[in-house]
């Protein structure tokens, strides 16, 4: 069984979704990956949807969760995207590690479509970056270990 790593954020529709999908295509043969938030806004923001198309992920498939929905299952790795969100994060069974890499809200954006498209790209990228090393690491771990 592939181990849980849960992304957590306030609103559940936009960072948490990005996160999951960037980590889901670069690392979802090693992890299980998961989002939720702390007050789920209810839907997947359609400019997260959009900035990840762009980029070959889809996501709209995607459901805003609560993070409550997970205490009863095994989650190894919690990751909080926001800093509301880390504040509210329970403990989860399981859970050996916690991080938190917090991003600016591109659901909060202001300006013209595409000033607001740019800034949802702008966040996209920042999450690209660390999630795709985060997956580095976990592959050059299980290369490590033997795996």
């Amino acid at each position: 069984m592939k181990p849980t790593v849960l992304i957590l954020c306030t609103g559940n529709s936009c960072r948490s979704h990005m996160a999951e999908g960037i980590l889901r295509a670069a690392a979802g043969d090693l992890v299980e990956v998961r989002s939720a938030g702390s007050k789920p806004a209810g839907y997947v923001h359609p400019k997260a949807i959009e900035a990840l198309a762009e980029i070959g992920i889809d996501i709209s498939a995607h459901t805003s969760k609560h993070m409550n929905d997970f205490l009863d299952q095994r989650v190894d790795t919690v990751i909080t995207v926001c800093g509301n969100a880390d504040q509210a994060c329970p403990m989860f069974p399981g859970q050996l590690n916690r991080h938190h890499w917090g991003f600016a809200d591109p659901a909060h954006a202001t300006g013209s479509e595409e000033e607001i498209r740019a800034e949802f790209r702008r966040v996209r990228d920042e999450i690209r970056l660390v999630f795709e090393a985060y997956a580095a690491g976990l592959r050059e771990g299980r290369v490590a270990s033997g795996g």
